[in-house]
């Protein structure tokens, strides 16, 4: 029998859920974060750092971050948006699943007046045993079309960085952090430097580390963005240990540049994540 509780993490209101195979979920109302994943067979899938806040007051380094209405600073708003550093709503929840929502009410004053437009975004995470789906959806209810980018920016565990690889972007074009457009060769991406790089999308990657294998797949999003700050980079981040960087990737499905969501219309991008 599934089990939702509500629950903190760190000094954030948080909901577990509990699925019947299971497999386990814990999720924040602040930025509807999903913080913890485990499979059913009890392995943390996910990598939040032992440095960042868990208080709100600012975003959190880790799991998987929801990004709306710019990715980065694509755009002229708040870097990656307001999505994740406001308190969302639980808004459904089920055997195996966690809903979340949110609308400009929920937002403060600074974010809502920042962002003059209506929307609403569900957020909805769905445990099956091995896998995690996640669907995410932007709605505008206005009578206006706005501009908006998206991405789950989510953090994979994968303990050892030099026993990790990603395959399934062979001769795949993307862009690199000096925002040059280059082709990938090789048929798996290793880790021995800095990676930021937006991969014109495919249907799936695969993620290899030294005790697990994960298979991503996504629909609705344009870009797979690929990123380790590295050790230099790491090193200036506040909230990130030194050597955090050894123990995870970013592998996220994304719309990186911002496109218009035209009035009464919806976006849903799909995120699968199976072992």
């Amino acid at each position: 029998m599934a089990v939702v509780t509500m629950t903190t993490y760190g000094d954030l209101p948080a909901v577990h859920l509990t699925a019947a195979d299971g497999a386990q979920a814990t999720v924040s109302l602040f930025g509807a974060h999903l913080l913890s994943w485990k499979t059913a067979d009890g392995k943390e899938r996910l990598f939040v750092s032992s440095q960042t806040p868990l208080d709100g007051s600012k975003a959190i380094r880790g799991g998987v971050p929801v990004i709306f209405p710019q990715f980065n600073v694509r755009g002229p708003g708040l870097r990656h948006g307001f999505a994740r550093v406001s308190t969302w709503r639980l808004t459904g929840q089920g055997d195996s699943f966690l809903e979340f929502g949110l609308a400009p009410s929920d937002l403060s004053a600074e974010h809502a007046q920042a962002w003059p437009h209506d929307f609403t975004l569900t957020l909805r995470f769905t445990l099956r045993g091995d896998a995690l789906d996640i669907s995410y959806s932007a709605h505008n209810p206005g009578q206006q079309a706005y501009d908006f980018g998206v991405a789950l920016h989510t953090y994979y565990d994968v303990g050892q960085l030099d026993a990790t690889s990603i395959s399934g972007l062979q001769h795949q074009q993307f862009l690199d952090h000096h925002n040059q457009t280059l082709v990938q060769d090789t048929p798996a991406l290793h880790f021995t430097e800095k990676h930021d790089r937006m991969y014109q999308s495919t249907p799936s990657v695969t993620l290899n580390t030294a005790d697990a294998t994960l298979h991503l797949a996504q629909q609705g999003f344009d870009q797979w963005v690929v990123w380790n700050p590295g050790k230099d980079d790491a090193a200036a981040l506040t909230d990130l240990a030194d050597d955090e960087y050894l123990r995870f990737v970013c592998i996220e499905p994304a719309r990186i540049y911002q496109q218009p969501l035209a009035a009464g219309a919806t976006w849903t991008g799909k995120h699968t994540i199976s072992t």
